[in-house]
């Protein structure tokens, strides 16, 4: 599963400013005073970006991908800040965690299976900061009658193997969270929906062709045909997207830092 640098430029802004900012800070502060940051698909960079500015500036970077497109355009806004891995992100024992002080990823929970967020956790002993996975809530103004139909078709799409096993999907984030907990780690949460206006008409086209495509493999005859409505009507639309940001701590950990 991956996505294209376009989308990934598409979404960033959306992604900024629906990111719960204290759980940000929050991450940011259990790294410690000399972290390293390894952040799981990395894409071009994004969490780098909404991080870098809360971290000290001898925070080293350690991105994570497996597509060396976007692994070359993280890198290359970082700088020497940033040490690269291409690797397969669903073989988890070859995840380069070694010296990590805090592990991010952004918009990847809802990917991954329970069995990889199984597997992740036994290899768990730094904070886990995970923001804005998908959590199946998805509202438009004005309204069509086929909205919660393809939203539902949509969500069941979600859960169809992206390359890690089956989906968790909208669940991801909750059931995630549930598992730190049982671990032992104190798990904290916060909201980081999208709303999108009348000034994101791109980013709203694109994700409608996404959600309309979806819904039409998953079945819903008359997908596309909504899809081009809503389309049509991006110019005057608002949406809200559900999404969940998530920071794991370790037990024992001291809530100040690492």
């Amino acid at each position: 599963m991956g996505f294209s640098a376009h989308w990934l430029a598409l979404r960033e802004p959306a992604d900024a400013a629906a990111r719960d900012s204290a759980l940000a800070q929050r991450a940011a502060a259990l790294a410690g005073p000399a972290p390293l940051v390894v952040d799981l698909g990395c894409g071009t960079g994004a969490t780098w970006r909404a991080l870098a500015p809360l971290l000290p500036e001898a925070t080293r970077w350690r991105f994570v991908d497996h597509d060396p497109e976007l692994l070359a355009r993280a890198g290359e806004a970082a700088g020497r800040d940033a040490e690269l891995v291409r690797t397969d992100l669903a073989d988890v024992g070859a995840l380069p965690l070694d010296d990590a002080t805090l592990i991010t990823a952004s918009a990847l929970l809802d990917l991954v299976s329970e069995d990889w967020i199984a597997q992740l956790l036994r290899r768990l002993r730094v904070p886990f900061y995970a923001a804005l996975s998908y959590v199946g809530r998805m509202e438009w103004t004005p309204e069509d009658p086929r909205d919660a139909v393809v939203a539902a078709a949509f969500d069941q799409h979600q859960g169809g193997d992206k390359g890690f096993g089956p989906a968790l999907g909208p669940a991801a984030a909750e059931r995630c969270a549930r598992l730190l907990e049982a671990a032992g780690f104190t798990v904290e949460t916060a909201p980081s929906p999208w709303r999108l206006g009348s000034d994101q008409v791109a980013l709203q086209r694109a994700l409608v062709e996404g959600v309309a495509t979806a819904a039409a493999e998953a079945g819903i005859e008359d997908a596309l045909a909504w899809g081009a409505r809503r389309q049509a009507l991006a110019a005057r639309t608002r949406c809200t997207i559900g999404h969940l940001d998530l920071l794991a701590i370790p037990d024992g950990l001291p809530q100040g830092g690492a």
